[in-house]
């Protein structure tokens, strides 16, 4: 289990590494990343790299299309 402000704060120093333009300050929970901020698949990718190694945990492929919004990413690795 993974602290939630630990799963925030990674998904939002992460964004801003791959698209610094996008401002983070008022990143809503449901906010689709790859829609509002278009992220290419590439860009996705890397996200879903770099989460992967910051938080210290494994994301099999068949589950990186769940991990979109700040909300899912927060669920899915606060799980217990």
């Amino acid at each position: 289990m993974i602290d939630e402000e630990k799963i925030r704060a990674a998904v939002q120093e992460i964004l801003g590494g791959i698209a610094p333009e996008i401002d983070l300050t008022n990143l809503l929970p449901d906010t689709n990343f790859r829609r509002e901020f278009d992220l290419d698949s590439v860009d996705f990718q890397t996200f879903i790299i770099r989460l992967s190694k910051a938080l210290g945990a494994h994301i099999p492929d068949r589950d990186s299309g769940r991990l979109t919004t700040l909300a899912a990413c927060v669920a899915y690795f606060s799980r217990g």
